[in-house]
């Protein structure tokens, strides 16, 4: 049970950009990809510790936070749909609304929240304490709260709409705010482009929706770490004849999968077919490939499957892992060139909902932040000691995957059913290669 923290809203402000968002651009229509996501956020959190050689908190707070709401209305004019309000499920009123900015003080020392960190109070540090009353997800696209510890630390909560912006985005806007705040002139920052409906055309037939509803239900959610040795043993396990050079994901992502897998089939008592949906940044998948400052959503999935009778080894499941990402993207390298592009992505999505929502199939879906360079994100501070995803509805079956701090090393936030959980964390194998809910040292 996660402990309550004392936290104290010191101010709630709306920021807006620094400068006006021209006339032609205060329309942007989504895209067919920005029109599948449903009204939520993608969330994140950032801890940073105290500057040892400076004892006034308090003074040092309000700098800081000068600071960050000065250099995010800088941002927000780089990344305008985010000061915007969301018109209808296709376009993005660019009106400058602004991003909504909290500042809050927390009762507490950094090091008890990186002790054993917990979901339940990684929540209480996005802003969220102000209530989706106030503040809904229809209004503001961007909301941030500041939080400054006793200690002098800082944890930096992100919430921001999934309608105009997957996980790379909103790695691409910390980045940008981050170096924004830095003040370095000397430093050149990419601007990002928002044109995903020139790229995937919005539909007028209806948009079929993914079967959110697999992943709804009881369940567990815990952390586990894979550190980078361990990773390079995993992979070395994991190599084959069809896959000889299996990377961190596909070899984390498909030992959590075997785990979880041999875990439900114990349960039933029976063996069962599984698919895992593999969400897939489509961005360099495309014929041309997109650069990374492309806005938007960007992301497709793979539908691996496994039989009931199919034998559950870690190298068989990374290939079939493997052959389906290259499938996939040859898939988009064909679409790309030549027919409706939009009509062939609805098509996918339609076939999908219809083949995970057989009732004799456990559905999985995995998403990973790797690589997104995160831990870079210095605001003139130094760099976070730790950051995490946020989940903040309770769903089964889903894994998220992000780097540690350290290179080479994986941390997974894994959510199954009690009853799977149970035997999935105790299962040798995975913590031959991983350990539950590591400290984060300060």
């Amino acid at each position: 049970m996660s402990v309550p923290l004392r936290i104290e809203i010191m101010q709630i402000e709306t920021i807006r950009p620094s400068s006006p968002t021209p006339p032609h651009l205060r329309s942007l229509k989504l895209s067919v990809l920005d029109q599948f996501m449903p009204i939520s956020h993608i969330t994140l959190v950032l801890l940073y510790p105290s500057n040892g050689n400076d004892t006034d908190h308090l003074g040092k707070a309000k700098e800081t936070s000068l600071r960050l709401k000065t250099s995010l209305s800088e941002a927000l004019t780089l990344f305008y749909p985010f000061a915007g309000r969301l018109k209808d499920n296709s376009s993005i009123e660019c009106d400058d609304h602004g991003a909504e900015y909290i500042e809050a003080r927390i009762h507490c020392i950094l090091s008890n929240i990186l002790r054993k960190p917990e979901t339940g109070v990684l929540k209480q540090l996005l802003p969220a304490a102000i209530g989706d009353a106030v503040i809904t997800a229809r209004d503001s696209q961007l909301l941030v709260q500041a939080s400054f510890f006793d200690c002098g630390g800082l944890a930096i909560g992100v919430k921001l709409s999934h309608k105009i912006a997957d996980a790379a985005t909103l790695a691409s806007f910390i980045k940008c705010w981050a170096a924004t705040a830095r003040s370095s002139s000397t430093e050149f920052i990419t601007s990002p482009v928002f044109m995903g409906a020139s790229i995937f055309p919005q539909m007028d037939l209806p948009i079929p929706m993914l079967p959110v509803d697999l992943i709804h239900g009881q369940s567990v959610l815990k952390r586990f770490v894979f550190e980078g040795p361990k990773i390079t043993a995993l992979r070395a396990k994991a190599i084959s004849a069809s896959v000889p050079n299996p990377t961190r994901v596909e070899s984390v992502t498909a030992l959590i999968w075997k785990c979880a897998m041999s875990a439900s089939r114990s349960n039933l008592g029976v063996p069962r077919k599984a698919v895992l949906s593999l969400d897939v940044n489509i961005r360099k998948r495309l014929v041309p490939a997109l650069p990374d400052n492309y806005g938007g959503n960007y992301v497709g999935s793979i539908s691996a499957r496994m039989e009931d009778h199919d034998n559950l080894e870690l190298q068989d499941i990374v290939s079939r892992i493997r052959k389906d990402l290259t499938e996939y993207g040859e898939h988009y390298a064909k679409i790309t060139q030549g027919g409706d592009i939009s009509l062939a992505i609805c098509k996918t999505v339609e076939d999908f909902g219809k083949m995970a929502m057989s009732k004799d199939i456990d559905y999985y879906n995995c998403t990973s932040w790797c690589n997104f360079e995160l831990y870079g994100a210095d605001f003139g501070w130094g760099k976070p000691t730790w950051l995490s995803p946020v989940f903040t509805r309770e769903r089964k079956n889903v894994v998220c995957l992000i780097d540690t701090r350290d290179a080479g090393g994986i941390e997974a936030w894994i959510s199954l059913s009690p009853e799977d959980m149970t035997l999935f964390e105790s299962n040798k194998e995975l913590l031959e290669f991983s350990a539950a809910n590591l400290s984060v040292s300060v």
